[in-house]
């Protein structure tokens, strides 16, 4: 298959020298580009798209930060391939759907990521572990120069950089953070957080963005305005926003622990246990029972260093993934007893819970 080589690296989630923390687990940042001279890809023919993919995986691939990376041209994989490449974070839904004249390059750690013909000509984006904005900024600053100096980007000195969709218009800059957030789902606050941060101008996402289920109390959560704002503006503002969430989802673990603690232990448990000997699990009762784990985790009752090893399961429990590890498509009840039988065998690498552990701060 396609993909072989870039699964074979063991890279999941660009896992930097930086661990996930217990609330964040990753950072992104998003650069929408277009070029000069060319419609938008909505609106440009077979020949212009492919005319626009050749040239920017050209000068995409000069960049020292993408030097011996991959390159996958979409309407050469298949439907199986490019799902794995979306539950990876490498690729959006809408590149998967946009086959003709539509690729991706992907460094060789899977840190950076650049889609070409999606809603723009080009999508540059730059994860890494943990809360990070500032490192991932200047890292990707420095990718998108380098690609400007190749490449004649729409850009007005009015407005910005120019992009098909207008929410996109003026930095082209979307940042966003993937948060883990148990305690506000299981104390019924999450709603009133969402419904907070909206009217600050951020949006709150599932997993795998807008029109996604939050499985397992992960969410996006990431800027909305783009234009008459610097960059460093930006983050600085999602940042505020984000320790304030970070704030009340401790707090809201802290009080579970004070006022239910026992019932709270007696989840992570049923949960482990049903991992441990489940025989049928569905992607959403996983995500959702791997998200105690890794509050136990959190929460001293499994080790720390476990903590990559569970967020691996997250992704690797997704039904692209189940499926690619059986080498072919399967129907939704294979992949319940796939995804079971696979974290069973995980869950034999992992220490029981040890309650008697859990320091109470």
């Amino acid at each position: 298959m396609e993909i072989q080589s870039l699964l074979d690296s063991k890279r999941k989630l660009a896992l930097t020298a930086e661990p996930p923390g217990p609330v964040v687990l990753s950072s992104r940042i998003r650069l929408a580009r277009n070029l000069c001279d060319y419609p938008f890809p909505g609106w440009a023919k077979e020949t212009q798209r492919r005319d626009i993919l050749t040239m920017c995986e050209d000068a995409v691939a000069k960049i020292p930060e993408m030097e011996k990376g991959m390159v996958f041209e979409i309407d050469k994989l298949s439907e199986l391939e490019k799902q794995v490449l979306v539950e990876r974070h490498l690729i959006s839904r809408e590149l998967a759907a946009n086959s003709q004249g539509a690729g991706v390059l992907i460094s060789r750690d899977q840190a950076c990521s650049v889609m070409v013909n999606e809603e723009d000509h080009l999508r540059i984006q730059l994860v890494n572990n943990g809360f990070q904005f500032r490192k991932i900024w200047k890292t990707i600053d420095r990718i998108d120069s380098g690609i400007e100096s190749k490449l004649n980007l729409a850009f007005s000195q009015e407005l910005g950089y120019l992009t098909a969709c207008p929410t996109n218009v003026g930095t082209g800059m979307r940042a966003s953070v993937m948060m883990h957030l148990p305690a506000l789902v299981i104390s019924n606050q999450m709603e009133k957080v969402i419904r907070a941060v909206n009217q600050l101008g951020i949006a709150v996402r599932g997993l795998f963005g807008e029109g996604s289920d939050a499985s397992g109390s992960i969410f996006q959560i990431s800027n909305q305005q783009t234009l008459g704002e610097a960059e460093a503006d930006i983050i600085k503002r999602l940042s505020s926003v984000l320790n304030t969430i970070i704030e009340q989802e401790e707090n809201a673990r802290a009080k579970l622990l004070e006022n239910d603690r026992i019932k709270l232990f007696d989840k992570m448990g049923r949960a482990y246990g049903t991992l441990q000997n489940g025989h049928l699990l569905s992607s959403a009762e996983a995500m959702n029972y791997l998200s105690l784990v890794r509050l136990a985790i959190d929460l001293n009752i499994i080790p720390e260093g476990e903590r990559i090893r569970v967020d691996r399961m997250f992704m690797e429990s997704q039904p692209g993934h189940i499926q690619y590890n059986v080498r072919r498509a399967i129907e939704s009840d294979q992949r319940d007893v796939a995804r079971a039988t696979l974290l069973r065998e995980q869950l034999r690498e992992l220490p029981p819970l040890n309650f008697d552990n859990f320091v109470d701060s």
